[in-house]
């Protein structure tokens, strides 16, 4: 079995979040969705799966904790190239994002933008050239 990267994260507005994340690129999974979550995949390794606050206690007994006021973590996801980073966040925007809550960085051989999802997630999303000297 092939290795992959699950995110699990506790969303208040499960219809609102499943819209943001189709509009970052994620394909629903309606095998592992229902009333209570959302799975998304972002590639065959990669998922992220939504879970209202309800569903997600069901897995821990600590406080569900605000992203929008304390920074938990950072995802990155890339794309293929530089016009990508700029027109996945506006589709991201489009579906209820913040646009660009850290800094751009233009870096000529890689580039990214980060944009905070309806809870306060922050994803980065990145397009690097391997090719390049760094």
């Amino acid at each position: 079995m092939s290795k992959m990267i699950l995110v699990n994260l506790p969303v208040r507005d499960l219809a609102a979040s499943t819209a943001f994340y189709v509009a970052l690129g994620g394909v629903v999974n309606p095998q592992f969705s229902g009333a209570n979550s959302t799975s998304l995949m972002f590639t065959d390794a990669i998922g992220v799966m939504l879970l209202t606050h309800d569903q997600y206690r069901e897995f821990t007994q600590r406080e569900i904790g605000d992203a929008r006021r304390h920074s938990q973590a950072m995802f990155a996801l890339t794309v293929d190239d530089r016009d990508a980073v700029d027109a996945t966040l506006a589709r991201a925007v489009a579906a209820g994002g913040r646009a660009d809550p850290n800094p751009a960085q233009d870096l000529s051989f890689m580039y990214n933008r980060h944009i905070e999802d309806p809870d306060g997630y922050v994803w980065e999303m990145v397009w690097m050239n391997a090719s390049a000297d760094a």
